[in-house]
């Protein structure tokens, strides 16, 4: 799937790179970065795109931390935490550590933060990510309670990731949108800019206590909003831009080639999957005749995509949540092997003998969506292709107005099924399933505090899942990072691009 499109452009570049333009330096110490998509805010509980999550964990502490490559849990906001029941946990927290606006990180943060992320009506955008905490009680301004609503295993996974703690009196006043333009944390890096849309600048917080995130060696970060790919490849070659990320790979390749840059390929948790509106949520979705989703998922060659498009460190995948996350079953998942045949009798059965016609959404990497689109025209289901920024999908997606869409999940990189398969299949705004069953093993899952009973109905509903072929997951994603050769930067596999370990070299 090569393009002669793609040569041309990248030839261009280099045309355009040799008429004069400067190359980057590390003169004024900034690392200028690339954003694909715009932030519908800044505040980290309130959008829910892998952006945010870079931006939250340079900006804002949690109480714990995980070791992307060990992934070993420690203390990070709190020195030490303690089960007191199966309901309650108790953190000391660590002392002398500052907000960025100079106010003391204390108890009353902690309370204040989980008491408001954790009600339902003040309209945290990922309601998974929070909602399994009931409130939390200061027991002195270094200790602090955090209770559950009910038994919830995976507590200590969630508070290393998405739970972040905000300065209680500021965020109290300023709100989600306060924060969203003025955001402050107690994180490695302060925000000094905001320009929604435009551009994010970072500054080095000299007051950074001693987390094992570790100090940044690059002072400034300006992270600017560039949607086109080709452009930010341009601006890579003129010098403006010092590390991109999310290249596509046949671009990664052409740069790799080049003596200037740098390329690292490194997996992720998210996975690609196309969404069918089993429950009829939408208007008249044939996808509530399980021989039409099951068509559909005998209809795309999903190793096909991964060999030819996706590349790298990506592998096809049949589960509804990536395999490394705790009770991810790969064995549990019923296989869709591409069969193209098999998917027209599924349809003719149907009753779509001549075929179908369906609105088919995506919000990114189009010409993934459209090589999928192309299997599903094969078979006889002809898409009209919609194209929308993730905000906008997101939105129709909670109204239920999307019959199928391409969509990708990378479960705020928290290595636990309940991150990906109980976020989308627990009668949510997001669930096109609603199917009681399946709720039924979830909640045991999620709820248990023995691994095995755990894994038996994570098992139980992932079985459940793809049998009924809610879903058709295809593939896992890899992430290519491009870097000037001026930038030393090493990834790592949970898709979080952390500027605290990019250093010049």
């Amino acid at each position: 799937m090569k393009s002669t499109v793609l040569k041309s452009t990248i030839t261009g570049l280099i045309l355009a790179a040799a008429t004069g333009a400067a190359w980057a330096d590390k003169a004024d110490d900034t690392l200028n970065v690339a954003f694909t998509k715009e932030l519908e805010n800044v505040d980290s509980y309130f959008n829910s795109s892998r952006e945010g999550v870079v931006l939250q964990r340079a900006v804002w502490d949690g109480l714990i931390y995980r070791d992307p490559v060990s992934n070993e849990y420690m203390g990070n906001l709190a020195t030490e935490w303690e089960w007191i029941d199966d309901t309650t946990i108790e953190f000391k927290l660590r002392e002398g550590v500052k907000f960025h606006d100079g106010s003391d990180f204390t108890a009353d943060d902690v309370v204040f933060t989980v008491n408001y992320v954790a009600d339902e009506a003040n309209g945290v955008k990922t309601q998974r990510n929070v909602n399994w905490m009931k409130s939390a009680e200061k027991i002195d301004d270094y200790t602090v309670r955090i209770m559950l609503k009910e038994k919830f295993p995976a507590a200590i996974e969630f508070l290393s990731g998405p739970v972040s703690m905000y300065p209680s009196d500021y965020y109290e006043e300023a709100g989600p949108e306060g924060m969203g333009l003025k955001p402050v944390g107690t994180g490695p890096y302060k925000v000094t800019e905001v320009v929604p849309g435009q551009h994010f600048k970072l500054e080095a917080y000299e007051g950074y206590h001693d987390s094992p995130k570790g100090k940044p060696s690059i002072k400034n970060v300006d992270i600017r909003t560039i949607p086109d790919v080709n452009t930010q490849m341009a601006e890579l070659f003129s010098g403006s831009l010092d590390l991109i990320w999310q290249v596509p790979s046949d671009q990664a390749e052409k740069l790799a080639e080049r003596d200037e840059f740098q390329v690292s390929n490194e997996s992720t948790m998210r996975v690609g999957y196309l969404t069918l509106d089993a429950a009829g949520r939408s208007e008249d979705s044939p996808f509530t005749d399980i021989r039409v989703r099951k068509a559909v998922n005998y209809a795309i060659n999903r190793q096909e995509l991964v060999d030819a498009l996706l590349k790298g460190k990506s592998k096809v995948v049949y589960t509804p949540c990536f395999p490394s996350q705790f009770g991810c079953d790969e064995e549990a998942a019923v296989e869709y092997e591409y069969n193209p045949e098999k998917a027209k009798e599924l349809l003719a059965e149907a009753g779509y003998e001549d075929g179908l016609t369906i609105d088919f959404y995506a919000y990114r990497d189009r010409e993934y969506a459209e090589a999928i689109s192309s299997y599903l025209n094969a078979v006889g289901i002809d898409t009209n292709f919609k194209m929308l920024q993730y905000s906008a999908l997101r939105e129709q997606n909670m109204k239920g107005e999307t019959a199928v869409s391409f969509q990708t999940w990378g479960s705020y990189s928290i290595n636990d099924a309940s991150a990906m398969v109980s976020q989308f299949f627990k009668h949510g705004s997001l669930d096109y399933a609603m199917d009681d069953e399946t709720l039924e093993y979830l909640n045991t899952a999620d709820s248990s505090t023995d691994p095995e009973v755990r894994k038996e109905n994570y098992s139980k509903a992932i079985e459940r899942i793809t049998e009924e072929a809610y879903w058709a997951p295809m593939f896992s994603y890899n992430t290519n990072y491009v870097t000037t050769n001026e930038v030393e930067y090493t990834p790592t596999a949970d898709e979080v691009l952390r500027f605290t370990t990019a250093s010049w070299k």
